[in-house]
């Protein structure tokens, strides 16, 4: 479909190392002038670790921006000019201290398209080492390691909340279902 939004003017109100505000002057669909504001982030990366008997492995934080406690898959930012499969298999590691031989890709999300333009990529991790974690400094993670049933359930039970957590554990149960491994 065409675009229907005519973009007259952009200016950056506030940047830093992770994200970018804009503020564009703009025509609306309707034909009426007014503002629209940007959030533009690096993508989102998210990793979902199954070992060959059906475990995988969440990662608990504090997250300071909603003052919540989240149980969450693997996930971070990726670098500027990183390549998305590299930078999942660095926030693997930093976060769970897991590195894999076999990754399959989940297809992208929009984690919510009406603020940002960040896009959400999902990976499956298989064929699982175990090495030491290397948090970033501003993170303190608890790694849990359980039936990937039990943290479906988590999704089910709204236990998980986050985005990327909850459509990675359900690309991966659909996965799991279309190979008849559960």
């Amino acid at each position: 479909m065409q675009n229907p939004w005519k973009k007259l003017s952009s200016q950056t109100i506030y940047k830093n190392e992770w994200i970018r505000l804009r503020e564009d002057k703009v025509i609306t669909p309707t034909g009426t002038e007014g503002i629209y504001g940007v959030v533009e982030t690096k993508p989102a990366i998210g990793i979902v670790p199954l070992t060959d008997d059906l475990q995988t492995y969440l990662v608990g934080q504090y997250r300071y921006t909603l003052d919540v406690y989240s149980w969450e898959i693997p996930e971070g930012g990726g670098l500027d000019g990183e390549d998305i499969l590299a930078g999942a298999q660095r926030e693997l590691l930093e976060e769970t201290g897991l590195t894999a031989k076999k990754w399959t890709d989940l297809g992208i999300m929009y984690t919510s398209n009406s603020i940002t333009n960040e896009i959400g990529y999902l990976y499956l991790a298989e064929e699982l080492s175990q090495g030491e974690a290397q948090p970033d400094h501003t993170e303190d993670l608890q790694v849990r390691k359980l039936p990937f049933m039990e943290a479906w359930e988590m999704v089910l039970n709204a236990e998980i909340k986050d985005s990327l957590a909850v459509i990675g554990l359900m690309r991966v149960y659909n996965y799991l279902k279309q190979n008849k491994k559960i």
